[in-house]
């Protein structure tokens, strides 16, 4: 059994759910559901649909790159007023995502962290990059230079398309299935690895076994090609002008196709979970029997 898609009928990013509603939408959420508001739009201002464009990135970058927490925009060739107003859309839709959130999750409230906006201009299908950086296979999401220690990744994403074109995905198997086909056959973290990696500034932190079985779930899932040609998987169009919320680190996902969207991360402490044996971190702890962080 594939994870599922959950709609939800919301079109203001300030709305709150009523409480049952908003439980209903909470376990589904953790359970590895992806909440899909296919009414709720993220609406750029007239002088801002000039960014629709790839003209706006950095040399080879495949997304603009924006830190709500420092206001700080990157990975974008804008300069002077354009550069200012590119970022000002990115924190726009940084607050309307946070919004978002904590209406549907309210449960998360101060634990809920920013990570970074990006902007991402650029054509999914047909873009050369190598097997591991290849969105179109099916994998969880684990940031190989950003060690979370076992934070959830929940990511808000939007498609603002111009052209009414879909943000086209595949939503394959349940998180606890992959992880016990793979999570065994990835190698033991090597001995002061973590420390070298973060001393040489490669990683921003220490990489934890956790973050190290994260990551090599990531690329095993990616590199066995039976895997992907085989592996149950549904397929979800995401119209232009709607909008969804998924845990990321949990379910398994291949971005096939689409061209302009908006995406917000936050990370999540397990705690602040309604029910944190649903979150990698106690999967893996469990199958490994040990703690992981």
């Amino acid at each position: 059994m594939t994870n599922s898609v959950t709609s939800l009928e919301l079109a203001s990013w300030e709305a709150a759910l009523p409480a049952h509603a908003a439980g209903d939408a909470l376990d589904a959420l953790e359970a590895g559901s992806v909440l899909f508001m296919p009414r709720l739009a993220f609406t750029l201002d007239p002088t801002e649909h000039r960014f629709l464009s790839p003209q706006w990135l950095e040399g080879t970058a495949k997304n603009v790159s924006f830190d709500p927490r420092h206001d700080q925009i990157a990975h974008t060739s804008a300069n002077g007023e354009d550069r200012a107003q590119l970022a000002a859309m990115m924190a726009r839709f940084a607050r309307q995502a946070r919004a978002l959130v904590l209406g549907v999750c309210p449960q998360y409230g101060s634990a809920l962290r920013d990570g970074l906006t990006s902007f991402r201009p650029v054509q999914t299908q047909g873009r050369a990059t190598s097997p591991k950086k290849d969105d179109t296979r099916l994998h969880v999401d684990a940031f190989a230079s950003r060690p979370n220690q076992g934070l959830r990744i929940l990511r808000v994403f939007s498609n603002v398309n111009p052209a009414g074109e879909p943000r086209i995905w595949e939503i394959g198997e349940p998180f606890d299935a992959m992880a016990g086909r793979f999570a065994k056959r990835i190698p033991p973290q090597r001995p002061g690895s973590a420390w070298l990696l973060e001393k040489l500034h490669i990683t921003k932190g220490r990489r934890s076994e956790y973050d190290h079985l994260m990551l090599g779930l990531h690329d095993t899932a990616k590199l066995d090609t039976d895997y992907q040609r085989t592996s149950a998987r549904t397929r979800f169009e995401f119209p232009a002008q709607s909008t969804w919320m998924v845990f990321t680190d949990r379910v398994m996902h291949a971005a096939l196709a689409g061209q302009f969207l908006l995406e917000q991360t936050f990370y999540l402490p397990v705690d602040a979970m309604r029910d944190a044996g649903r979150s990698p971190l106690r999967v893996l702890e469990k199958l490994f029997q040990r703690p992981l962080v």
